[in-house]
């Protein structure tokens, strides 16, 4: 795997231009997490030359910013990228440490080609119509036969306009920020946003010994357990993904009856709106990793959603006024793709691409997208499966013409 200094002479990191011959051309992938490289290592497979461009200096660096405990809410097994299994010693979830030693395993074991240090700012076509032209970081141009954006679903951290919030005196940070309890010890902690990055830093917080932990919740989750006698939530994802909305909604009113405790005491009652459609909304269920117990005995206090500040307090939907020592803002992300390809009319009103995976928005052939949504059968799994399409689709297409490996 090389490096931005390594590469200074090869031939992606120079500057390029539109007139190459589109013989010679790569296909680009922007984004060196794990559907960037799992799609590159899905072109090679087809014969194709795939240069991937990492912003950053090494692969995974989103997984390096997160929380330290997290893990995968997907079994290891169903986890793994085309090519390269994960290791057993992982274990059955695995951390985020070793989802970020085996994506730097990845890349190394397919020998894929990753310029990183090279941020890509536009992309548009040639001028002559038969590829893509990528502006990036130094002046560079760089011309492709097609392009994959995977530059991720949590790409920047999304923090509501709150009136009055800078007038707050206590500690203020978005839910990206965060990466242990340690400093939040013995102090009182409010957490706004129950998807399952609030949910698991709350936990986090009340084991690590914050004196205090509230959550926050607009809108009631449905909850998961992340496995029940042994059989993984994902397992029941991937086996429903596929059937009407309406059934698979149905069908998990009785299970989370019977799995999951009502917790309408506690201010999470059930919801009253299906599980399938709000993850068809983008609205993944929570896995429970601790949620449930910690509502259940008081230790996470749940309370309304947060409106705004006033005189350096919280205000909250129900009137009341908090003031706790540190707000942490798990109010997830945007994918910032505005600037990139937000031109080439290929974003719908809530800033994702109107399409993803092996499909091509019609006026944009060539241009794909991965990882830009939330499956219930598992991020990495859909990942996967979506760089073996994408690959075959570029391989297929007679007006491609991209640069091909030595045979």
């Amino acid at each position: 795997m090389a490096d931005s200094d390594s590469t200074a002479s090869a031939n992606p990191a120079e500057p390029t231009h539109p007139a190459s011959h589109p013989a010679e051309r790569p296909v680009y992938v922007i984004g060196g997490g794990p559907g960037g490289l799992a799609t590159a290592y899905a072109l090679r497979a087809q014969g194709l030359r795939a240069v991937v461009l990492e912003r950053s200096d090494r692969v995974g660096e989103s997984w390096r910013r997160h929380y330290e405990r997290l893990h995968l809410h997907t079994t290891r097994r169903l986890s793994a990228l085309p090519g390269l299994a994960m290791p057993r010693k992982f274990g059955r979830w695995v951390a985020r440490d070793d989802v970020v030693r085996y994506l730097e395993k990845y890349a190394e074991h397919h020998e894929l080609e990753i310029v990183t240090g090279v941020e890509v700012s536009r992309v548009e076509r040639t001028a002559d119509g038969t590829g893509w032209l990528l502006h990036a970081t130094g002046g560079r141009e760089l011309t492709g036969a097609a392009v994959v954006v995977a530059t991720g679903y949590n790409h920047t951290p999304r923090v509501p306009d709150w009136p009055g919030r800078d007038a707050y005196t206590g500690e203020f940070l978005h839910a990206g920020d965060y990466r242990n309890a340690k400093p939040f010890a013995g102090r009182d902690v409010l957490v706004v946003g129950v998807g399952n990055t609030g949910a698991e830093i709350a936990v986090d917080l009340v084991e690590g010994g914050a004196s205090r932990v509230r959550l926050s919740v607009r809108t009631v989750p449905h909850i998961t357990r992340r496995s029940t006698a042994g059989w993984a939530a994902q397992q029941t994802g991937i086996l429903v993904r596929r059937l009407p909305v309406p059934l698979v909604d149905r069908l998990a009113v009785p299970l989370a009856k019977l799995s999951v405790p009502d917790l309408s005491a506690q201010g999470l009652p059930r919801p009253d709106t299906g599980l399938y459609s709000r993850v068809r909304q983008g609205a993944i269920p929570v896995q429970d990793v601790g949620l449930i117990d910690a509502v259940r005995k008081g230790s996470v206090e749940v309370v309304a959603a947060v409106e705004g500040f006033e005189d350096g307090k919280v205000s909250l939907a129900d009137g009341s006024l908090l003031s706790p020592d540190a707000v942490i803002a798990a109010t997830g992300y945007t994918r910032a793709l505005e600037d990139l390809v937000g031109h080439l009319d290929v974003l719908a009103a809530d800033g994702n691409p109107v399409v993803n995976g092996a499909r091509t928005p019609r006026n944009a052939p060539g241009l794909y997208f991965t990882g830009f949504v939330t499956p219930i059968s598992g991020t990495f799994r859909e990942l996967a499966i979506d760089a073996g399409k994408i690959a075959k689709a570029i391989a297929k297409d007679p007006t491609r013409q991209a640069s091909r490996l030595p045979a």
